[in-house]
Order: C-alpha cells, then sequence, then structure tokens
C-alpha cells in the first residue's frame, strides 16, 4: 500500500496570506514611525499596535481575555482606520477581509495621523 499524497493547496495559502499579512503590518508599522519588524513578533507587535492607535498599554491584558479580546480588536481595527484617515467602512474591510485591506492601507497613499495626547 502507497501513502497517498497531501494536498499543499491549503497550507500554500494560508502561508501566502500569512505572509501577505506580515508584509503590510511591517509596513503599517513603518508608516506609524515604529519599528517594522515588531509585526514578526507575538504579543509585542500588538503592544505596538497600540501605541499606534493611542491605547494604554494594559489593554494587551484585555486582549488575553475570551469575548473582551473580541470587542478589544473591534476598538483597535477602528482606530486603526481612524488614525490613517479611513472610515469606519474600511475597519469593516480591516476586520472581514484582512488580505485585500491591510495590504491596501499598508501599501497605499494613506498617510498615519497621530493620536492627540
Amino acid at each position: 500500500m502507497h501513502p497517498q499524497p497531501t494536498d499543499t493547496t491549503p497550507l500554500l495559502l494560508a502561508l501566502a496570506f500569512g505572509l501577505l499579512i506580515i508584509a503590510s503590518l511591517w509596513n503599517i508599522f513603518t508608516k506609524a514611525g515604529q519599528p517594522g519588524w515588531a509585526a514578526l513578533i507575538p504579543l509585542y507587535n500588538l503592544y505596538i499596535l497600540l501605541l499606534i492607535v493611542g491605547k494604554p498599554a494594559w489593554w494587551l491584558l484585555l486582549l488575553l481575555i475570551p469575548l473582551v479580546n473580541l470587542v478589544i480588536s473591534v476598538i483597535l481595527t477602528l482606530e486603526l482606520a481612524k488614525r490613517f484617515g479611513k472610515p469606519g467602512a474600511f475597519a469593516l474591510g480591516l476586520l472581514f477581509l484582512p488580505f485585500l485591506f491591510y495590504p491596501i492601507l499598508a501599501f497605499g497613499d494613506a498617510r498615519y495621523h497621530a493620536p492627540s495626547p
């Protein structure tokens, strides 16, 4: 009996989408004056995202609480769109079609507007 070859298409698609999101976050972080490499470090990238959108660092703890993290993620996405001058509808695109909207934000002409102190 010969082993069946596995279909690697889903794995390759997931890898391609993952790399696209990482490259997009890298560029978004750079546009916001933060180190792009931070997009590669789990949890630290969330901390940098909190800095970019002007939320306190302790919100990172909220992202670790089930269900609360969903609400916080929506708030962060809305704020990220706002910081780059995009409307709430664009934030919905970031939430539901990230593989399309993060590259638009990263590689388009959107400019970062720092939060007011």
